[in-house]
């Protein structure tokens, strides 16, 4: 009988996987032994493989450029990464190695990318597009920017008052973009995007507030749906709303040459997850074509804001299973060494799940179980794969240690868990690894951030 946790994997998935391979009887992430590192760091840990994220920065600019040169589209593809995805210096670094610009959404983002500048990282002409609800400090850092000849700084019109706050805080000339509220799916909890200015008042908005301001030019539509990009009727639906603004605006403002199709690539959560990431970009890239083709206008140039797909896949989470509780017939719970309300809070905030493998004892017998956290909060749990309603891990043995990864989990866990802070029942934050490559391709690992200690988390609390 196939009861081995090695033959479950193999008739539930294609594996190996480009990342995942098995060797030594342990599990290999992009040929790293976590087993090695946990016999080195410890656990539980965070690690961020950096090599990632400039491979998939360089696929989608292989992608949107084989796309251009398909559909003879006549204009040019710039790559944002979206900062608020994670603000980590060394991926900030890693990321800006690979001809792209940036997307900022708060005020401290601004000092972030002076910091980058002062450093020789980004240029003058880098793209930074400011979006978000903009009040004083924002407003001032970004007219720092432009103030500081930034020529390519494109603040984000979010409403109605934030050309005026920003025509008052500087006096040079600057590029704005005006963002899209997009409509929702019909499924969701609210019929309109908070963010931005609605379909039929964005011409109106141009004609009153910027085609005879000369301090201000309109070189971007920005156009952004929360549930992202996706091959549905909705998705599409959206895509050719924005376009017909587009066209319209087009007609009637020259400067207007660009539009940023947002982010939300998603990015894999599961050994049998599948996207056509070419075709998706093929069929965007054509659709936006035939449209302005047909309405005899310019192409624009195409701007994405990609946070996630840069740097989600970089980043994973390996943990003990500490004990398990056998508390009634049918459940039984491994208990990890740490917590996922504040190592992967999007698993218990909005139920995220993201690929879970065991990295050892591979050839022994598995069960079925739950996964438990170590704080006193019912919520505090992770129980099914996202393809799978249930987990499966090799059998609990008391004398014999199982570790188990999470990956992906690179973008948005670190900040949304409040990094460096007060931690849920006070259970620390973990080891946080870095592991890059040499020039030859050898693998090197560092540590980031020490496991939090008590004497740091009371003095934030103030003992």
């Amino acid at each position: 009988m196939n009861t081995k946790y090695i033959d479950l994997i193999d008739q539930t998935y294609f594996f190996p996987t480009e990342e995942f391979k098995l060797e030594d009887k342990t599990l290999h992430f992009h040929d790293i032994d976590l087993m090695e590192l946990v016999e080195q760091y410890g656990s539980p840990l965070k690690f961020t493989y950096l090599p990632k994220i400039s491979d998939n920065i360089q696929r989608a600019q292989r992608w949107f450029n084989d796309a251009f040169a398909k559909a003879d589209y006549k204009a040019k593809y710039h790559y944002c990464y979206c900062t608020k995805s994670s603000h980590f210096k060394h991926v900030l670094d890693t990321a800006l190695t690979n001809d792209i610009h940036l997307e900022t959404s708060s005020a401290f983002d601004i000092d972030i990318i002076k910091s980058l500048k002062a450093e020789g990282k980004i240029k003058d002409d880098t793209y930074i597009i400011s979006n978000g609800f903009k009040r004083e400090k924002y407003i001032d850092n970004i007219a720092d920017l432009i103030n500081s000849g930034h020529k390519n700084c494109i603040p984000i019109i979010d409403n109605y008052e934030e050309l005026d706050l920003l025509t008052n805080a500087t006096d040079k000339q600057f590029k704005v973009g005006i963002r899209i509220a997009s409509e929702e799916e019909p499924k969701f909890e609210f019929y309109t995007s908070r963010l931005g200015i609605g379909y039929k008042n964005i011409l109106s908005f141009y004609k009153n507030q910027i085609q005879e301001n000369k301090q201000v030019s309109l070189k971007m539509l920005h156009f952004f749906i929360n549930t992202g990009i996706r091959d549905n009727a909705y998705y599409w639906n959206e895509l050719h709303k924005c376009l017909k603004v587009y066209i319209s605006l087009k007609k009637i403002c020259p400067s207007l040459d660009s539009l940023n199709i947002g982010g939300g690539f998603p990015i894999k959560n599961s050994l049998a997850f599948e996207f056509d990431y070419e075709y998706m970009i093929n069929e965007i890239v054509n659709q936006i074509k035939q449209v302005c083709d047909e309405a005899d206008v310019d192409v624009p140039h195409i701007f994405t804001e990609f946070g996630s797909f840069t740097v989600g896949e970089s980043g994973g989470a390996i943990y003990k299973v500490l004990y398990q509780k056998q508390q009634n017939d049918r459940e039984k719970w491994n208990m990890i060494n740490s917590s996922f309300i504040t190592t992967l809070p999007d698993s218990w905030a909005i139920s995220k799940r993201f690929i879970m493998l065991a990295l050892n004892r591979w050839n022994e017998e598995y069960e079925r179980v739950l996964l438990g956290g170590l704080t006193c909060d019912s919520d505090d749990y992770y129980n099914s794969e996202q393809n799978v309603n249930a987990i499966y891990l090799p059998k609990y043995h008391k004398d014999k240690p199982l570790y188990i990864g999470f990956f992906n989990t690179g973008a948005y866990q670190e900040t949304i868990g409040g990094y460096g802070g007060i931690q849920h029942c006070l259970i620390p934050a973990p080891k946080h690894i870095l592991i890059d490559r040499d020039e030859n391709g050898a693998i090197q690992t560092r540590v980031f951030k020490e496991q939090q200690s008590s004497e740091q988390m009371l003095d934030i609390l103030g003992y």
